[in-house]
């Protein structure tokens, strides 16, 4: 067929509507996608691996009946494991790595009749805010190239918002679908902890904090993928939490007058969010007051210097176990030059405190989520800005001045006890905290976070 200009005006299961009418072709619709990947990506370098061949024959050799039957789509090159596929996690150690297996997220992608036709690009081991590897390089805005589209799911923000794909696949640890979502305006759902797969691979990512999703345009797109990708697999440390039966179902359905907590302040640290985003906010109060629910300004009463911590040692151990793993799985020692001075940085951190340490700093997690589930004992919602600012600029969360002449040997010796008397943690306390200023709260809580494009 001839150019499908009408692309971008369907969401996910608008197309998937169009195919089951036969109005359109799977096969129309994948070349439609192809072709304005190659017109935009150059630009915006949202997509790192083409996987065109595999997808015309998944095509070939029919697809599931699934809810989203012929839609393009793109995974994040992050732990979705694609049998026979490259999946570099965003590092030039995982260059050359092709795994043997489709992970369940991916198998259940695939029951959905989803046409997977590249992998998206990630900051390394998913562990920064912004999309800009030194394997790939950087994913641009496609609202402002001069901006970054967020992280760690970057690559699959710009491509919807850049109009490649109505939806494609993330994760988030400690914001990664909601930070791009909001740079990106695009939904961005966090589930709950439990409630989809993470297997054969792993079991609880960053000590739970880790769901993984999509990244859409529209709400019942984000619900429906859940519907699909939802439920324990085999093994799973934890269970499915009660919910709906359908997701989809449930977002079409009016939720009667709600009691919203509008939270004005940052979550994680001490401090003012930014004009713009407390202007957004507030227009969405405005509205939610309009659609009859009750807003009332309130904040849970948490200890955001724990919160940071707890976080901050979570995120160092999980980096220095992802590069232990690594090293298991490629069968031989990772060469300094292999990772980025950010990442050595937190693998020297992660190596560094005790077990003690690291076990008092998981019990005031515990404490905390206890206090805010609490404090939403009196709400249905919490409303907050998605991000302390604006989206920042790229090299926004690179090494620089002191931190950047010291990496150098600090990356390549044992920190040890200088961590306590170098403040290394400053650097990425500051900069996790000051614009991700909230969204790592209810990956430390385990409860659902949503980005909405209300502003």
């Amino acid at each position: 067929m001839s150019s499908f200009a009408e692309y971008d005006r369907y969401d996910a299961l608008g197309l998937a509507g169009l195919v089951q009418r036969g109005e359109v072709s799977a096969e129309d619709l994948l070349e439609e996608a192809i072709r304005r990947r190659d017109a935009v990506n150059p630009r915006i370098n949202a997509v790192v691996r083409n996987m065109d061949d595999i997808a015309r024959e998944a095509i070939a050799a029919g697809l599931p009946d699934g809810p989203f039957r012929g839609v393009p789509f793109l995974l994040k090159d992050f732990g979705a494991a694609y049998r026979g596929v490259p999946m570099s996690n965003g590092s030039r150690a995982y260059r050359n790595y092709v795994p043997d297996y489709d992970s369940e997220l991916v198998t259940r992608f695939k029951a959905s009749g989803l046409v997977t036709f590249g992998k998206t690009n990630t900051p390394e081991f998913a562990l920064m805010g912004a999309t800009e590897p030194l394997l790939h390089g950087i994913t641009r805005n496609p609202w402002n190239p001069t901006r970054t589209a967020g992280g760690s799911s970057g690559g699959s923000a710009a491509a919807v918002a850049a109009g490649i794909v109505p939806m494609a696949s993330g994760g988030d640890g400690g914001g990664s679908l909601r930070i791009p979502g909001a740079c990106c305006g695009l939904v961005g759902f966090k589930a709950s902890r439990g409630r989809v797969p993470h297997g054969p691979a792993a079991g609880d990512p960053w000590y739970g904090q880790v769901q993984d999703g999509v990244i859409s345009r529209s709400l019942r797109d984000s619900a429906a993928a859940l519907d699909a990708i939802r439920g324990m697999d085999i093994g799973a440390p934890y269970s499915e939490p009660p919910g709906p039966s359908s997701f989809l179902g449930a977002c079409q359905q009016a939720p009667g007058k709600l009691r919203i907590a509008l939270c004005r302040e940052p979550l994680m640290v001490d401090g003012e969010l930014h004009a713009d985003c407390l202007q957004g906010v507030d227009h969405s109060a405005a509205l939610l007051r309009e659609l009859g629910h009750e807003v009332v300004e309130a904040a849970p009463a948490l200890d955001k210097a724990q919160l940071a911590e707890g976080f901050l040692l979570r995120l160092m151990a999980s980096t220095a176990g992802d590069v232990r793993e690594a090293e298991a799985l490629l069968g031989r020692k990772l060469e300094h030059g292999e990772l980025e001075d950010e990442t050595w940085m937190l693998v020297q951190l992660g190596r560094s405190f005790s077990a003690a340490q690291f076990d008092i700093a998981h019990r005031r997690l515990f404490t905390q989520s206890r206090r805010f589930a609490q404090f939403m004992q009196d709400f249905d919602v919490i409303l907050t800005p998605t991000l302390g600012k604006p989206p920042v600029e790229h090299g926004y969360f690179r090494l620089s001045g002191i931190d950047k002449w010291l990496a150098p040997l600090l990356t390549r010796c044992p920190i040890g006890p200088l961590a306590g008397k170098l403040d290394i943690t400053a650097h990425f306390a500051e900069k996790s905290f000051d614009w991700v200023s909230s969204t790592m709260a209810f990956n430390i809580s385990g409860n659902p976070s949503v980005s909405l494009p209300l502003y």
